[in-house]
């Protein structure tokens, strides 16, 4: 026997930072919402990323999100009511190769055209004024002072509980099996206990996005590749910027307790989702753990020598052109999309939770949304992007 739960104007499917900020979004409009998630909040993308808060790095059409986004961070703690982990100590972008010494300097030279503070470090004394600890490999930065991290955990629950305050009903460890629709419409969302009737749905699951879609006869272009991360016991200080690097095969930063946190290049190949403890994960192999020591380390030499805490792996929803789907699911009028942020969506979780609420509610969104259609896929023939990681 299904159960029946009462109507809600919108569900929203998936806990982590982008279903969240859209599920305050719509409780601040006044709608009465559920967000349910499978497993809890930041139970996967969301924290299992390295929370970087960046704008150095975007993509042009994510660049208005990112700005925006950075401006609302400081306040954000104050908004939720909970702290969120924010320290705006920047993000250096390293070169350890003379043709990444030339990707930096053209990344610097076209993000400070489209206006963003950003600084180009032209050699390793300059970038030692604000990394010490860096090895002699690195021969030139970028610098965005204004970039910064975060803790994922501690906001996304920020945003659950603040929702809650608002009346938004949260249904954790409840699994989303289908979605039931007639016509052009979702009329309920069907989970492992019951079945929930909606007015809309904002579905925002990240990986699992096709799972739910397909049925509906659509489907996001994903690949799914993973990042191993790494977590270390807590260390002295010695790092305050994020680091990255020009071709986006490592990232690290300190998180605010002292421990030192990084991740890896994309790897593609095959994995599985298991769960451990009742959440989700994802387990590297020991060759994919020994690489990402030794290229962090490379870098940042300090680091070989800390104890290794905890590693994970996490998989990215990595579209074509490694930009977000924020629009209306085809051929369907109720079901908004917010999926494929591609390793990045974290720290611009604040403004396109909203955008999807927006979306949901049939309200023009404050920010323009035209890169981020579905049907920009249309066009099978386009080159898959790079990566750009860390947030």
């Amino acid at each position: 026997m299904v159960l029946t739960s009462a109507a809600s104007d919108v569900v929203v499917i998936g806990a982590g930072i982008t279903g969240a900020a859209a599920a305050l979004e719509l409780a601040e409009r006044g709608a009465k919402v559920t967000l349910v998630d499978g497993f809890g909040p930041a139970s996967m993308a969301s924290g299992w990323t390295l929370a970087g808060v960046r704008q150095s790095g975007r993509h042009p059409a994510e660049l208005p999100l990112a700005l925006q986004a950075v401006a609302l961070w400081p306040g954000l703690s104050e908004k939720l009511g909970q702290e969120t982990g924010y320290r705006q100590k920047g993000n250096l972008r390293l070169a350890r190769t003379d043709a990444e010494v030339a990707t930096i300097r053209a990344l610097v030279a076209d993000q400070s055209a489209a206006g963003l503070p950003i600084t180009f470090l032209p050699d390793l004394q300059s970038v030692r004024e604000i990394a010490p600890p860096l090895s002699d490999q690195v021969l030139a930065a970028s610098f965005c002072a204004s970039d910064g991290h975060a803790d994922p955990d501690l906001t996304v629950k920020a945003y659950v509980k603040k929702a809650e305050r608002l009346g938004v009903e949260t249904c954790f460890g409840e699994k989303v099996t289908r979605l039931e629709s007639s016509g052009h419409r979702v009329e309920a969302v069907v989970t492992s206990d019951r079945k929930i009737a909606c007015g809309a749905v904002v579905l925002a699951t990240g990986i699992l996005a096709n799972e739910l879609l397909e049925p509906l006869g659509s489907s996001i272009p994903l690949r799914r590749p993973v990042v191993t991360v790494l977590r270390s016991a807590v260390c002295e200080p010695m790092l305050e910027p994020v680091l990255g690097v020009a071709n986006a095969d490592m990232a690290a930063r300190q998180e605010r307790c002292g421990r030192m946190r990084v991740t890896s290049g994309a790897r593609f190949g095959d994995w599985t989702l298991t769960t451990r403890q009742g959440w989700p994960a994802i387990r590297p192999d020991m060759n994919a753990v020994q690489d990402t020591i030794a290229k962090v380390s490379a870098v940042l030499p300090a680091f070989g020598a800390l104890t290794l805490e905890s590693f994970w792996a996490g998989a990215l929803d990595l579209t074509p052109d490694a930009l977000p789907v924020i629009d209306k699911a085809p051929g369907m009028d109720n079901l908004t999309i917010a999926a494929g942020f591609s390793g990045h969506g974290f720290g611009i979780g604040p403004v396109t939770g909203p955008m999807a609420a927006q979306i949901a509610l049939g309200i023009t969104p404050d920010l323009d949304a035209e890169a981020f259609r579905f049907d920009r896929f249309e066009n099978t023939d386009q080159a898959e992007a790079s990566l750009t990681l860390h947030g």
